[in-house]
């Protein structure tokens, strides 16, 4: 069989909550790799607490790139990640380490791993206009204009959720064409050879973790992160960063339209919400090995998978 030359990476995936950053962690220890974030809300300035960022004390023992990129008024979009992690890869492997991708946003995976559609770049005036006019109308209305005008795509993106609904319009207004029409052709994949880790515990732990740590967050003053967001002036609930589970929650909670309560419930909701999103895309990665956190050795099964990956490639 002809010997696999592509570099070795591994993708540490899984649902927030559960243990991904302490297993790269202790990872780091133990082998010759370096550790790239994975998260839309990791990279933003600002969005510490609530984020769950890695504390300066873990960034200064075990850096990760990827984090702290962008002001929380600036977009970034998957195809952003995908440049920024290559570059951060190639860099990596250039100083004789692994590159070990650790996060839960899915879609920026995909996007590394296997490209994306050629789609017209952004157009901030465009964006603009259309966020105007959800002002005025509600993101219901504009997602209904996108089931006239994308009936493909509005079945895939909830009228919740602004970011796509504002994506889509922008890409038929821009090209001409839906969307749904255009993401058939990739881009060059990862000229990588790849171990894909799925950290992915059992339901009931998983919602007992996410209460667990946002009740945690509250306790070391997430509230008061997100005041100093609002004091900021240049951001809104509709921001992107804002967007972020919990962010959402606690501004509505600060502006007045929620009681405490009603927030902390909100904000779990939309996270086990999210997990469960993440964990119905890692179901299509059929190459990912899933390992439960909650089993006693699931640290000698991850390393012992690392090792017949990496052959004798030990710290």
């Amino acid at each position: 069989m002809p010997i696999d030359t592509r570099p070795a990476a591994i993708f540490l995936m899984g649902p927030t909550a559960s243990g991904k950053t302490a297993l790269a962690c202790m990872l780091a220890d133990r082998f010759p790799v370096g550790l790239v974030s994975v998260d839309s809300a990791l990279v933003y300035r600002g969005l510490d607490i609530g984020a769950a960022k890695p504390d300066a004390a873990s960034q200064r023992r075990y850096p990760h790139r990827l984090i702290d990129i962008r002001e929380p008024s600036q977009a970034y979009s998957a195809a952003e990640f995908r440049n920024d992690a290559r570059a951060a890869m190639d860099a990596l492997a250039e100083a004789g380490r692994v590159p070990l991708l650790v996060g839960g946003t899915m879609l920026y995976f995909h996007a590394l791993q296997r490209g994306l559609s050629d789609l017209p770049e952004a157009d901030p005036a465009v964006r603009a206009r259309l966020a105007a006019e959800a002002e005025r109308v509600g993101w219901p209305a504009l997602h209904a204009r996108l089931a006239e005008r994308d009936p493909a795509a509005a079945a895939r993106i909830r009228a919740t959720d602004p970011q796509r609904i504002q994506r889509a319009l922008e890409v038929i207004e821009l090209s001409g064409r839906p969307l749904s029409a255009q993401q058939g052709g990739l881009r060059e994949r990862l000229p990588w050879r790849v171990l894909k880790l799925a950290l992915v515990p059992e339901r009931p732990v998983l919602h007992a973790r996410i209460a667990e740590r946002f009740d945690a967050m509250l306790e070391a003053g997430f509230l008061d992160e997100v005041r100093h967001l609002r004091a900021r002036g240049d951001l809104t609930a509709d921001s992107t960063a804002m967007r972020a589970v919990g962010y959402r929650q606690a501004w509505e909670y600060l502006d007045g339209l929620s009681d405490a309560p009603t927030m902390r419930e909100r904000a779990i909701f939309a996270t086990r919400q999210l997990a469960k999103r993440q964990i119905t895309w890692l179901r299509s990665e059929l190459d990912a090995r899933w390992l439960d956190p909650e089993r006693a050795d699931v640290r000698e099964r991850v390393v012992q998978a690392l090792t017949g990956f990496l052959g004798t490639r030990r710290m």
